[in-house]
């Protein structure tokens, strides 16, 4: 796992610099045997994982996929519910705004301080949501892989070996949990910057066009991010028609969008 994580692709290091990494990740508590090591890329090899030739060590095609799993698995690289999230608060929040603006008659600088002072909210609390939420998350999925894995590992007959097997595992997680604040602040960014993003457009649309190209233009770039980006994108990450996520998508953020406005005109 350690290889796999740590070789990306393209990438072609020497087996004694792989093995001074691989003791250097584990912090000097575990001494890693070349012995071992020959042993675990010989059986990558044999799996079709890794390439070795003259002392150097490289991940295949295989690998490199198997690698990318294991990356969006532990450290959560691929921020497919940050971006989704984002696209999603962005364009509702932008959209009631809008609405909210053009029914009211609100004037331009009482619209654009509520619009600001709205958008602004919105995309602040993603980002601690997701900063907060994602560290637990993250914590926790890591508590149950490495249960999985100590279970797996407690077969091995060898007690040396398994004990050997079962420090590694343990300074892994100690490493990957350095790594989830990191890639949970990462995810907080991309959320909170990709709602203000998706919500800034159509308010400022509104806010500095004449009338009625304001609101036509505002309702069209809401259609553009929710009918093309956000639809797009979730059906490309989970590989569903884009007719299905289509009709899903309008549904949510048209109750999204009509609790909104009872909401406010009740208040």
């Amino acid at each position: 796992m350690i290889v796999l994580l740590y070789l990306g692709k393209g990438r072609r290091l020497e087996l004694p610099s792989l093995k001074r990494r691989i003791e250097k990740i584990c912090a000097g508590h575990v001494h890693v045997e070349m012995n071992d090591l020959d042993r675990a890329l010989k059986e990558m090899a044999s799996e079709g994982l890794v390439l070795l030739q003259d002392g150097v060590v490289q991940l295949t095609e295989r690998g490199v996929r198997l690698g990318e799993e294991w990356r969006k698995l532990l450290l959560k690289k691929d921020p497919v519910i940050e971006v989704v999230a984002g696209l999603a608060d962005g364009s509702v929040t932008g959209l009631v705004v809008v609405l909210s603006a053009f029914i009211a008659g609100l004037a331009t600088s009482a619209a654009a301080f509520a619009a600001f002072l709205t958008l602004t909210s919105v995309a602040i609390t993603n980002f601690s949501s997701f900063m907060l939420g994602g560290i637990t998350e993250d914590l926790a999925d890591m508590i149950n892989l490495r249960a999985l894995m100590d279970y797996s590992l407690s077969d091995i007959p060898d007690k040396a070996e398994r004990d050997k097997s079962l420090a590694l595992v343990k300074h892994l997680f100690t490493v990957l949990h350095k790594e989830i604040g990191r890639s949970s602040l990462q995810a907080a960014a991309i959320c909170g910057t990709t709602t203000f993003l998706a919500g800034i457009m159509p308010i400022m649309a509104y806010l500095t066009l004449p009338s009625p190209l304001d609101i036509v233009l505002s309702l069209s770039l809401v259609a553009a991010i929710v009918g093309v980006f956000l639809v797009r994108y979730r059906s490309k990450k989970t590989r569903v028609h884009w007719k299905v996520t289509l009709f899903e998508t309008i549904v949510i953020v048209a109750i999204a969008v009509l609790a909104s406005l009872l909401l406010g005109g009740s208040a």
